[in-house]
């Protein structure tokens, strides 16, 4: 572990403040919406901007390093995610927020598949796995850390979006002045989703149905406080828990899936989540069980994301694995994109309560499939599966990739260790 933050601390401190501005803007948003008078479905199309240059960028990206190279990809969109977040008390209009969304998803995916291609250069084959762990406990420290800040300033002015600002050119210092010589860079050529589709049906409709949730739940959930009449301090509290549960449960889970049917564990995880749905939406206005709501939905929702890979994985060659991660995220991405229109939607017909409905809805659907496909075929004995690793749901493609690798090389020193 020191070996590792020896070697890419700075990496991982830069992802963390970026991180910080990341959570902050997002929850900042859905407060200044509310003060502004923008309608709940109005917001829900400026936070599913987000995820609609998320999706994009992460099929550009790979592009554009390879035409001009990493540093200049990584200073040019950092910038761009620096300007952007002072100009939204600039332009209070729902339109021009949505638009700077997607610009601010498209740049954030450019600068995590640079950065993280960095890390995986950083790393070696035997501190790889210790890498990815720091790389995704930094991701959401930074974004518990944001909520935080929220309390530094009114909302209503525009100090806490500099805030953000400076923390994102900052965090591209320690970054920029440590990396050493800039990385071969490659992606593996995806499967296509129509064949990941029928090699693993539950973790394709998986992926999708968690995708909404999980863009809900990031996107949408400040949203739900301010229109549910919560305090600032009440806001950055009940959106911390969905992360600090995500960062606790995450581990327990991995090691529960690496010694029982995967398609058990998916139910059980995705009737929890819909059970701490109903949770909010029936008592919600308790905010004591309002934080068990979040976490019981952070801490099913995010290892579930490995979960669903993990589960995926285990009907693949291991040639195909990270081809394989790259559809998976992409069909997350396209649930993604849905999940805060759907949300808001609803909101705005039935009241906050709404954002716990669309997650109740969703769980139970996820666990249906489930178990419906426990009845169309055996699961593979716990013995011949891979192993799980935990993965943060905010990475790209390209970090998914690098975990499914690295599993395949402990898979592979493991079964050479037990030849005689």
């Amino acid at each position: 572990m020191i070996n590792v933050l020896r070697s890419a601390w700075a990496l991982l401190l830069g992802m963390m403040l970026l991180q910080v501005g990341n959570g902050m803007q997002s929850t900042l948003l859905g407060v200044r919406g509310e003060i502004e008078g923008f309608s709940t479905f109005e917001m829900s199309l400026v936070m599913s901007g987000y995820f609609v240059g998320f999706l994009f960028g992460s099929r550009m990206a790979p592009d554009m390093i390879r035409r001009v190279g990493h540093v200049r990809v990584f200073a040019a969109l950092g910038s761009l995610i620096s300007a952007v977040m002072i100009i939204y008390p600039v332009f209070t209009d729902p339109f021009a927020w949505g638009a700077a969304r997607i610009l601010i998803g498209f740049c954030f995916s450019g600068v995590y598949v640079t950065a993280e291609s960095w890390l995986n250069d950083a790393a070696d084959n035997e501190n790889r796995g210790k890498a990815l762990s720091l790389y995704m406990i930094m991701q959401m420290v930074g974004i518990v850390s944001a909520q935080a800040l929220m309390l530094a300033a009114d909302p209503a002015g525009y100090i806490l979006f500099i805030i953000p600002s400076i923390l994102v050119s900052l965090a591209f210092a320690p970054i920029l002045l440590s990396v050493g010589p800039t990385p071969a860079f490659s992606t593996t050529k995806p499967l296509s989703l129509l064949e990941i589709l029928k090699i693993s049906p539950l973790g394709c409709v998986g992926m999708y149905l968690l995708g909404g949730i999980f863009s809900a739940q990031f996107g949408m959930a400040p949203v739900y406080g301010a229109e549910a009449g919560l305090s600032i301090a009440q806001i950055s509290t009940f959106v911390s828990v969905f992360f600090i549960a995500a960062l606790v449960l995450q581990f327990p889970i991995g090691w529960l899936s690496d010694r029982m049917d995967r398609r058990v564990l998916i139910f059980v995880a995705s009737i929890v989540l819909g059970v701490g749905g109903i949770l909010g939406m029936m008592l919600g206005d308790v905010f004591t069980i309002l934080l068990i709501s979040a976490f019981l939905i952070g801490g099913m929702s995010n290892p579930l994301y490995s979960l669903l890979i993990a589960y995926t994985n285990d009907f693949l060659d291991h040639d195909d694995m990270a081809a394989a991660a790259g559809g998976m995220v992409f069909i997350n991405g396209l649930g993604a994109v849905t999940g805060p229109l759907i949300t808001g939607w609803l909101m705005g017909l039935v009241g906050a309560w709404g954002f716990f409905l669309f997650i109740v809805v969703l769980s139970f659907m996820m666990a249906a499939y489930a178990a419906y496909r426990m009845t169309q075929r055996a699961a593979p004995a716990v013995e011949d599966t891979d192993s799980y690793s935990p993965l943060g749901a905010t990475g790209s493609a390209l970090m998914v990739e690098y975990a499914q690798e690295h599993a395949i090389e402990v898979a592979q020193e493991q079964q050479n260790d037990d030849e005689p």
